[in-house]
């Protein structure tokens, strides 16, 4: 009986999958087409306005309909994939860097090194990101991507930096690490071979939902009015331009709103198909 319960135990674990990978993947695989090849989905320019059409509804000709400028809003919404997508990975991309650092240094290191970059990371984390935003770019004259990007990341790396030292300090105790370091390997090479690269898990499944909260905080600063300035196309301009015509054409915050909302989804739902993922393996090691 045990021995048919350890056979089947894998085969329960394999068929419990969800479909939320699958689902995420191709979100944002057609996601990632839009923001690389956007003339793939509309062969409209985003930039050839005609005033005299302002504010047209969707048609046949414009499936989306026509902004406050006359510009089709099918491409505007399109080419703005690009923007947030863009942000969201030089955000990430820059936090996760930080938390390789800060991170491995404090939960391998310990001591007063653990304690400094705790303490730093724990006051830092203090500041809610959408209000440093808010503090440090409205005193931002020129607002682009660039800049955007980082304040949020020098506001978003905290919470990356105290989990990857939570798993830093645990795979440290782990019997292979001891044998290791019993055999003599050196303090940073046990670090860079054994400790950091089996560490990385929880907070690569951080990553997809941490992508999805950047996003979602640019298109609120832009909208607030202290996020991204034209020229920039982005789905938080086009729902800060189309506050005023609400009425008028809601279809002008509709379309952004539901592409903001679906790619924001897409990033939780990896977030949590690889956290899943990440439980079955650890059970199968069990």
């Amino acid at each position: 009986m045990h021995r048919l319960s350890r056979t089947l135990a894998p085969r329960r674990l394999k068929g419990h999958r969800s479909p939320q990978l699958y689902i995420s993947t191709v979100l944002l695989t057609v996601l990632a087409a839009m923001a690389i090849r956007p003339q793939l989905f509309t062969d409209a320019d985003p930039r050839d306005c005609q005033l005299e059409r302002s504010v047209d509804p969707p048609s046949a000709a414009h499936p989306f309909g026509i902004d406050v400028q006359g510009c089709d809003y099918l491409a505007k919404t399109v080419f703005g994939t690009r923007t947030s997508l863009t942000i969201a990975l030089i955000v990430v991309g820059s936090a996760l860097v930080i938390a390789l650092v800060l991170g491995s240094l404090a939960g391998y290191l310990g001591g007063w090194v653990d304690a400094v970059i705790s303490r730093v990371s724990d006051v830092w984390s203090g500041i809610p990101l959408i209000l440093g935003g808010v503090v440090l770019l409205s005193t931002t004259e020129s607002r682009g991507i660039l800049q955007v990007s980082a304040v949020l990341a020098l506001f978003g790396w905290p919470p990356m930096v105290r989990l990857l030292r939570s798993s830093v300090m645990s795979t440290t105790e782990l019997d292979y690490v001891q044998a290791a370091r019993s055999l003599g390997a050196g303090r940073w090479r046990i670090l860079r071979r054994h400790v950091l690269p089996n560490s990385l898990r929880p907070v690569l499944t951080l990553t997809s939902a941490y992508a999805g909260a950047v996003i979602a905080t640019e298109a609120t600063l832009t909208f607030a009015g202290v996020g991204l300035q034209l020229p920039e196309v982005s789905w938080g301009i086009l729902l800060f331009q189309a506050q005023d015509r609400l009425t008028e054409a809601p279809h002008l915050l509709l379309f952004p709103a539901v592409f903001l909302v679906v790619t924001v989804l897409a990033f939780v739902l990896l977030g949590e198909a690889l956290r899943r993922s990440s439980s079955l393996a650890e059970q199968r090691r069990r």
